[in-house]
Formats: structure tokens, C-alpha cells, sequence
């Protein structure tokens, strides 16, 4: 698959200033649609919902740099076992952060801006799942 690297560095650019909003609502939305997922988060968020800002704005700063992306990738979905994310979480978190994109960027969110997310979160959790298989069967 083939990512649209320009409008989705283009549109994060759109959405990162209003980086606060987006946490709040992804967050807001999640706990709301999803409230078994809550007790994986601490009570505090302030600190969690910065280290999802500075996950996403890594992950678009890395497109260009598909190996030191992927290696990120593999370390943050390893590293997200020891909070209890199972992988039926990573569809229930990309399509609630696509809804929260959709809604921090407004008017300018369109088909095209959703399918090129849609198709990167898509290749965010194949090489998180990838990383996952691969310690399973490392531990077995």
C-alpha cells in the first residue's frame, strides 16, 4: 500500500496547532463509545494525552523514513503490552482517531483526507501486529 505521504503531512500541519482539541475529543470519545478500554488509562490523562500528541506528530515526521518509522512502530506496540492493549483496541482507537481528525479539522476533512488516514493507520497497526506475531513466536 501506497501512502499519500504530502496531504497527510499537509493535513496533520492543519490539525497539529489545535493538538489540545484533538486529544480532548479522541479521549472524550473513545471513554464515551468504548468505556471497557478506560480502565487501561490512568485517572490523570494530561500526561497520557501528550504522549499521543508526540506519538503522532513522531509517526507523520517519520513517513519519509520508512525504517526508523517501522522500527518506532514495532517499539510502541510492544511497549503498549504491558498497559493491557490487547489487538481488538487498535481498530476501536484508529477508527475514534479518524472521527476526532475529522472533527478537529472541519470543513477541510474530505473523502480523500479519510482514506489517506484511513490507509496509514491501516499500515500502522500491520506493523504493530507484525511486531506482535513476531514476539509471540520469539517467546514460544
Amino acid at each position: 500500500m501506497s501512502l499519500n505521504v504530502d496531504l497527510l503531512e499537509s493535513s496533520f500541519n492543519l490539525v497539529a496547532p489545535k493538538a489540545g482539541e484533538l486529544m480532548d475529543r479522541f479521549y472524550g470519545r473513545l471513554f464515551k463509545e468504548h468505556p471497557e478500554v478506560r480502565s487501561i488509562f490512568p485517572d490523570s490523562m494530561d500526561d497520557q494525552k501528550k504522549h499521543l500528541a508526540t506519538s503522532l506528530a513522531t509517526i507523520v515526521g517519520s513517513l519519509r523514513q520508512p525504517e526508523k518509522l517501522k522500527k518506532y512502530l514495532e517499539d510502541l506496540g510492544l511497549g503498549h503490552v504491558q498497559y493491557r492493549v490487547e489487538r481488538e483496541h487498535y481498530p476501536i482507537v484508529g477508527q475514534t482517531l479518524l472521527t476526532a481528525l475529522a472533527e478537529v479539522a472541519g470543513d477541510a476533512w474530505n473523502a480523500e483526507l479519510e482514506k489517506a488516514w484511513a490507509d496509514a493507520y491501516g499500515a500502522i497497526q500491520s506493523i504493530i501486529y507484525g511486531a506482535l506475531d513476531a514476539q509471540g513466536s520469539a517467546a514460544a
